[in-house]
């Protein structure tokens, strides 16, 4: 079977109720970041098709789904997760073509998406209250109730990965969902259902529906019966979903990106340093919510650390993501277009162009390519500095000491994630108290996986996800107090 054929033979109508809703209509298109096509159109769903997914969602919540034992739905997320692993090839290959990430993090994302599934099955059929000491008189006990319908704002950059993030937990927990992926990358998203009805998931309990957040997540969000909104995406688009979600009363949980620092000391192991602020930053071509965007380095090792890091990015050769680049394209010709504005304004602003800096043209090639840049930033206003960029860009800020470079670690309002390199376990614990943010990372970057809480503070949003944190998300703790 050949690639396009793969693609065309995704079913793109959205999926209500257990079967697929034909619309007609508007359509969107999904492209190829590597050469600029189309892949495919996909239907959009108004607010007339999104209100029939969510009053779906909220049925099954009291039908059938709600009589499934603990244990049975324990059973189905381990189904659910070797039916992922199954087709696993097969969804990496539309995982790269969809949003041009290199094929080895497609099926890096693709396994992980199945170990959401696995990881919260454990956890399903264990999800127990307590007792309450209240006296003689008395008998108290909790009970964790689903917290209802769910909507899931789908980011592009990890289209299934997020998706299975946020459903996996919330299955677990005995809610449902309305999924909405992102317009850029929906393909994976729409083929997820197939692996949902073979592992027995009853009709209804997942909804996928696509389109412009104006058009489909705007109601998604607004309706009054959804009890919960997992959103992951902008600042500016995460206080809209805020402000929507509180009209009805729904809790949310926010992930809102990050401008995150990699303190590198002088003292630390500079092999081990390089390799991690090279994957921080050029994973998915710099398109990841957590990434390494600001290196912090002290002066003292300064010069020779940046002129290896440099070498190293001249390296780097492009190409789509099948092939397996160093470099895969950005995700759209709009999100192209961001970056160049911001490193040339930085630019202008007098930030130092160390390598790199331009839209690049691969031969063969018509699609949205960025060169690895790496801009020297002696102002923490600097645009680089402050804002996050989603694209293979490193902003590098030159610290005195160690208190400099924490200070210099907390210059923006984003708190998500951060990183230090350094053999002084001190220093590497105290920066761990000092940083912002949900997930701090010592002499390795990226640590961790599923079982890990993640999430952020300030501009980077509220709430846990991954871990027994993400569960609390989608349950709600019922008191039952009797006199005996």
């Amino acid at each position: 079977m050949t690639y396009q054929s793969e693609i065309h033979s995704i079913d793109l109508d959205p999926y209500i109720d257990g079967q697929r809703r034909k619309i007609t209509g508007e359509t969107f298109p999904t492209y190829d970041p590597a050469s600029g096509t189309v892949l495919h159109e996909v239907p959009v769903a108004d607010a007339s098709v999104v209100g029939e997914a969510v009053e779906t969602a909220a049925r099954a919540l009291k039908g059938s789904w709600a009589a499934i034992t603990p244990a049975e739905r324990s059973r189905m997320l381990f189904r659910v997760a070797q039916e992922i692993r199954n087709d696993a090839e097969r969804l990496s290959i539309v995982e790269s073509l969809d949003a041009g990430k290199p094929l080895r993090e497609a099926r890096g994302d693709i396994e992980t998406s199945a170990r959401y599934f696995e990881y919260y099955a454990g956890i399903a059929d264990k999800m127990q209250g307590d007792t309450i000491p209240l006296g003689p008189d008395f008998i108290s006990f909790t009970l964790h109730e689903p917290i209802g319908a769910t909507a899931h704002i789908i980011p592009w950059n990890f289209p299934l990965v997020t998706t299975a993030r946020g459903l996996a937990p919330a299955l677990a927990a005995g809610a449902t969902a309305v999924i909405k992926p992102a317009e850029q990358t929906p393909l994976t998203a729409l083929m997820l259902p197939e692996y949902l009805e073979r592992a027995g998931v009853p009709a209804g309990v997942v909804n996928v529906v696509c389109g412009p957040g104006a058009v489909t997540g705007a109601p998604l969000v607004a309706h009054d019966k959804i009890a919960h909104v997992t959103f992951t995406g902008s600042v500016a688009t995460g206080k809209a979903v805020l402000a929507s979600a509180a009209s009805h009363v729904a809790s949310t949980t926010m992930e809102l990106g990050g401008k995150s620092p990699v303190v590198v000391l002088a003292d630390a192991d500079m092999d081990a340093a390089l390799d991690g602020v090279m994957k921080a930053i050029f994973t998915n071509a710099g398109q990841v919510c957590s990434a390494g965007s600001r290196l912090v380095i002290e002066r003292g090792c300064a010069d020779a650390f940046l002129d290896r890091l440099v070498a190293r990015i001249k390296t780097l050769g492009f190409g789509r993501g099948l092939d397996n680049p160093d470099i895969g394209p950005v995700v759209s010709h709009q999100q192209l277009l961001k970056i160049e504005g911001i490193v040339k304004a930085s630019v202008g602003a007098g930030a130092q162009l160390l390598v790199g800096g331009s839209i690049a043209h691969p031969e063969g090639l018509g699609g949205w390519f960025f060169e690895p840049t790496v801009l020297l930033a002696s102002d923490p206003a600097t645009l680089a500095v402050q804002e996050e960029i989603f694209g293979p860009v490193l902003t590098v800020q030159i610290a005195d000491d160690f208190d400099h470079a924490c200070a210099l670690a907390e210059c923006t309002d984003f708190g998500l994630v951060a990183g230090i390199y350094t053999s002084d376990i001190s220093k590497a614990l105290r920066f761990a108290r000092i940083a912002s943010g949900g997930q701090v990372f010592i002499n390795q970057y990226f640590a961790g996986g599923v079982e890990t809480p993640f999430g952020g503070v300030k501009n980077s949003g509220f709430g846990r996800e991954k871990g027994l944190e993400g569960l609390k998300s989608y349950y709600t703790v019922k008191t039952v107090t009797a006199r005996i």
